[in-house]
């Protein structure tokens, strides 16, 4: 730090008094009495090297004056001349208090003349203990032996207090930054709870949907299941009958599968061979002889008839083509009742084809054995209830879309019926194989009396709860069709009623024997319309019109008879 500016024009000096608020030196001029007694700690710098030695210019690094200026510089002894460059113009000074006239200020300490500087008498000066720059600020140091300074002959800056500063922006920085972690951290509470909030609608929709469509178990809308929100005969089902025919051993066996669309509802019906059914011409018959003679056609409109249902196609699954459904889809797994033998085996006591047990997957040619099996002595349901499973199984491994379901069902190459297309089959199965995979599948047997007619009691949980449980009205102009009951307890009362009916025109539905006898007979219908039907009935049977009443009618019938003792063939 210097003390003392010298520069100006002839003895005017300047001596360095502190810095402005900008960090400049701020300078005053030294009284003529005192600068003998400042020292320059400049002077002699900037001396060149000429002839002789240690002798050059002098150099005053504050000078800014124009003309010719005297530096002082230390006095070494002998000097080397000062050479004369000649006179150099003047150069406009520099007077920071504005005063003028005085010696100009060169802040980059660049001589203001080149020309001859008239050598100074070394000086001794007292440099005072000024303040430094914004970070060393000191107070005046006195030293001893030389003149008292006073604060009065200094103009002192202000300084300010960087460190208050300092403290301010440190607190405004972790503020800010505190400020940010909370924002920070509301937004990402903010971004949680709006997730669980989704993620929570999301799951009750999905809760919501599988009630309401019935597939979550032990919890599924029970109206939906039972269909009590529709009535029965109001629900809609798509109906197919499948018959399959052993072509190894003989024999057929007859399902109806069903596709309650209602209420989303599988359903495998199994119908015994021993079934009675009604020729067009009015002569009783068993499902299994119209199937052998009737063919599909004549079979599916008295099925229709008898249960009063809408069966659109028929299915013909011969044995080697139910084996290679099965091989498609890649085997079945059930649970098996009997243990079934290689009907290929030579020797007696061989290896059972079918072992009986839980779970066992059986293949094509297992399949088939297991569903035409049936065991010496038992009924013909047995073997019934064993086929069912089998297409229970199948439906359970086969594709639920439509167009794959339809391209299983193209591989088999088999003829169909012409009311039941591959398309139509292949769809209608893709249906009933999703409802086999949610578990909303069951498989039940139609239950038949010996002499293979359907009692009200016994049938209306299938006829009416799965088939829809109301007979089909008749068409116009068709035959009344009429379901007699024998109470007599005499056996070819039925005979003879039935062909006393047919002459008369009407479709005689057979209604079996009934476990008892009654005394008197009655005519029953259920529909107002039929009532003239039902007396018609009475009269052509020879029944007074006080056996007609209103009451409940069997399937498929449109007036129900029961023969009780007072049933007089022979006035018929």
């Amino acid at each position: 730090m210097n003390d003392r500016y010298d520069a100006g024009y002839g003895s005017d000096q300047y001596e360095l008094v502190g810095y402005d608020e900008y960090g400049q030196p701020v300078y005053r001029q030294i009284p003529a009495q005192q600068q003998q007694q400042t020292y320059d700690p400049y002077a002699g710098q900037g001396q060149g090297q000429g002839q002789g030695q240690g002798q050059g210019y002098g150099y005053d690094p504050y000078a800014g004056g124009g003309g010719q200026q005297a530096a002082p510089s230390y006095d070494t002894g002998q000097q080397a001349p000062v050479h004369d460059t000649g006179r150099q113009p003047p150069t406009p000074a520099y007077d920071p208090y504005g005063t003028g006239g005085h010696a100009a200020y060169d802040p980059y300490g660049q001589a203001a003349t080149s020309g001859r500087q008239p050598r100074v008498a070394e000086q001794t000066a007292h440099i005072p203990q000024q303040a430094g720059p914004a970070d060393h600020a000191a107070g005046p140091r006195q030293d001893d032996g030389e003149r008292d300074y006073h604060t009065g002959q200094f103009a002192f800056v202000e300084q300010p207090d960087g460190d208050s500063e300092d403290v301010i922006d440190w607190l405004n920085f972790t503020e800010n930054r505190t400020e940010r972690r909370e924002e920070a951290k509301r937004r990402a509470r903010s971004r949680m709870i709006a997730l669980v909030v989704v993620l929570a609608l999301v799951a009750v929709g999905g809760v919501g949907y599988l009630w309401y469509a019935g597939k979550i178990p032990g919890l599924s809308s029970t109206a939906a299941k039972t269909g009590t929100t529709t009535p029965a005969a109001a629900q809609k089902r798509d109906v197919v009958v499948v018959h399959l025919h052993n072509t190894g051993g003989g024999g057929t066996s007859t399902a109806l599968l069903v596709d309650n669309t209602t209420t989303k509802q599988g359903s495998t019906v199994l119908l015994p061979n021993s079934l009675a059914l009604t020729d067009d011409d009015g002569t009783t018959t068993t499902l299994a002889k119209s199937v052998d003679g009737d063919g599909s056609s004549g079979t599916r409109d008295q099925l229709d008839t008898v249960l009063g249902t809408s069966i659109e196609g028929t299915w013909r699954l011969d044995t080697p083509y139910l084996q290679n459904l099965v091989d498609l889809v890649g085997n079945i797994d059930i649970d098996t009742n009997a243990d079934v033998p290689d009907p290929d085996a030579k020797k007696k006591g061989s290896e059972p084809l079918v072992n009986k047990g839980k779970d066992q997957t059986l293949g094509g040619k297992a399949a088939v054995a297991y569903a035409t099996y049936r065991a010496s002595g038992e009924a013909q349901n047995a073997q019934l209830e064993r086929f069912g499973q089998v297409m229970q199984g199948v439906l359970r491994k086969l594709p639920s879309d439509a167009s794959t379901a339809t391209t299983t069902v193209q591989t088999l190459a088999q003829i169909l019926d012409p009311s039941l297309t591959d398309k139509d089959l292949g769809t209608f199965l893709a249906k009933l194989a999703d409802l086999a995979k949610d578990g909303d599948y069951k498989t039940a047997l139609l239950p038949v009396q010996n002499d293979g007619t359907l009692s009200a009691e016994t049938s209306s949980s299938v006829v009416k709860d799965i088939l829809g449980g109301t007979a089909k009205s008749p068409s116009a102009g068709s035959a009344v069709r009429v379901s007699v009951q024998n109470a007599t307890g005499v056996k070819d009362d039925t005979e003879k009623a039935r062909v006393v009916l047919v002459n008369g025109g009407y479709t005689f539905l057979e209604g079996g024997t009934a476990s008892g006898t009654r005394a008197t007979s009655e005519v029953l219908y259920s529909d107002a319309a039929d009532k003239e039907n039902a007396t018609e009935v009475a009269k052509t049977l020879g029944l007074g019109t006080g056996a007609v009443r209103k009451g409940t009618v069997g399937s498929g019938a449109d007036v129900s008879v029961v023969l009780g003792q007072d049933y007089k063939p022979s006035s018929s």
